[in-house]
């Protein structure tokens, strides 16, 4: 995630509490979609 310091573990959580991908960005405005699809590949 470009050296950024976010958890993959509270990105997942948010996902899986049902948070949309619109949400996350907005509430997150340095993550990038990209991000988002790095930490469901990571947990793949």
């Amino acid at each position: 995630m470009r050296g950024l310091r976010y958890p993959v573990q509270n990105v997942l959580e948010y996902l899986a509490s049902g948070m949309t991908e619109a949400e996350i960005l907005a509430d997150y405005e340095d993550l990038e979609a990209e991000d988002l699809r790095a930490c469901q590949a990571y947990a793949a």
